[in-house]
């Protein structure tokens, strides 16, 4: 600590905040409807998601000391916005905490076991990228259902995304959620919420195998697959070498004992990484990494207490026109999802019949679209390598 006081400047103070309250506002409402789609009571989701906020504080300011790199960690927005595409599991809320239990110790098998985490890297990446795009489709059209049902409420929503993003991309999303929140307490659709301190609320695990396939196995691979590997390709790129195995170690864990206060799982920040990582934090590389402690702690003391309230607001709204919010913030992932699913001809049929499954909501013996849609994906492709194998031995042997 003595270093990091000696390290720390007005430069990545200011974008450490910044970052936690970009982090923060852009997806709090993907967050809260993938809890509440599952089966979350309001104060279970209040006490999840304080603590979810103060695990991954905690979690990104341990990682950063220990390796004095920037590790940001926060939540997954795509895994999340997997939540918010599933009904409540038949064993309520203590099935999706059993889910999230299980999905960190994945996680941390992954850092213990170095095959797992190969694995996942080996598959194919537009079946990866038709997944998460099929899982964040139904979110991205909420904002033009929205222009249908709620239209005076939608425009002004729409619009200021468009405006912000035009000029500050990072800002376009929160920008959007508090216009929402603003009109519809403007019409008279919001009691004014007064403050308090989220109670926190046992969650009992419970698992059953239709919730695991469905919850756990999916949000594992969405995880590490959009939110891990990106968050350590992002610290490459600026010169980190930072440690998968401590940072799969440490996620995992948190996630797992969280899990039992109704937090879901938390991982290596991405998007947020960069702006710690960049170097508009610090023109010393080896000293960015206390912007990235600034933005856990800001996560811990300024967001974990505002979770109550969060919840209220957002629970008390129009749901459509939060989904629309949160569609919003959604639309670039699924964008560079889509274009990473059929950019290689070869992979774009399995990445299309993985697609097409996934976006459907397809459920099966109680089991979710999402894992559907992957072993289609994985199915046809293996289908047609094997099919191009065979042909090329033919050739080969006419030859």
């Amino acid at each position: 600590m003595r270093s990091f006081f000696s390290d720390i400047s007005g430069q990545s103070t200011g974008i450490g905040i910044v970052t936690a309250v970009v982090g923060y506002t852009s997806s709090v409402a993907v967050v809260i409807n993938g809890m509440q789609a599952v089966g979350a009571s309001p104060g279970q989701i209040a006490s999840g998601l304080a603590v979810l906020c103060a695990a991954m504080g905690l979690c990104g300011v341990i990682l950063s000391l220990a390796t004095r790199m920037p590790m940001m960690t926060a939540w997954s927005t795509p895994g999340m916005a997997l939540l918010s595409t599933l009904s409540a599991p038949a064993g309520g809320y203590s099935a999706a905490a059993g889910a999230f239990v299980v999905t960190g110790v994945l996680i941390m098998l992954a850092g213990l076991w170095s095959p797992l985490g190969r694995m996942i890297t080996r598959i194919p990446r537009p079946i990866a990228g038709a997944m998460l795009a099929g899982i964040l489709f139904k979110l991205c059209l909420a904002p033009v259902t929205a222009l249908g049902e709620v239209p005076k409420f939608a425009v002004p929503v729409i619009l200021t995304w468009l405006v912000v993003g035009r000029f500050q991309r990072l800002w376009a999303a929160p920008a959007a959620l508090a216009v929402a929140l603003a009109a519809m307490a403007f019409d008279g659709q919001q009691s004014t919420q007064q403050f308090a301190l989220p109670a926190l609320e046992f969650v009992w695990p419970s698992f059953d195998w239709q919730t695991l396939i469905s919850i756990a196995l999916p949000l594992f691979i969405v995880t590490m697959a959009s939110q891990n590997i990106p968050g350590l390709t992002v610290l490459t790129t600026y010169g980190y070498k930072a440690p998968s195995r401590p940072a799969f170690l440490a996620t995992g864990g948190f996630s797992a004992v969280t899990a039992v206060l109704g937090a879901p799982t938390i991982n290596l920040a991405a998007i947020t990484a960069a702006l710690c990582a960049g170097p508009d934090a610090h023109a010393r590389p080896e000293r960015r990494y206390t912007a990235a402690v600034v933005a856990g702690l800001a996560y811990v003391v300024i967001f974990t207490p505002l979770a109550a309230i969060a919840t209220s607001l957002v629970t008390a709204s129009s749901p459509i026109l939060i989904e629309a919010a949160a569609g919003l913030a959604l639309v670039g992932a699924f964008g560079t999802s889509m274009l990473g699913a059929v950019q290689d001809e070869k992979e774009r049929l399995p990445a299309l019949a993985t697609f097409l499954i996934t976006a459907s909501g397809f459920s099966l013996y109680g089991v979710g679209a999402a894992f559907w849609g992957l072993c289609a994906g994985l199915a046809v492709h293996f289908l047609y390598n094997a099919a191009n194998m065979g042909r090329t031995k033919v050739e080969k042997s006419a030859t």
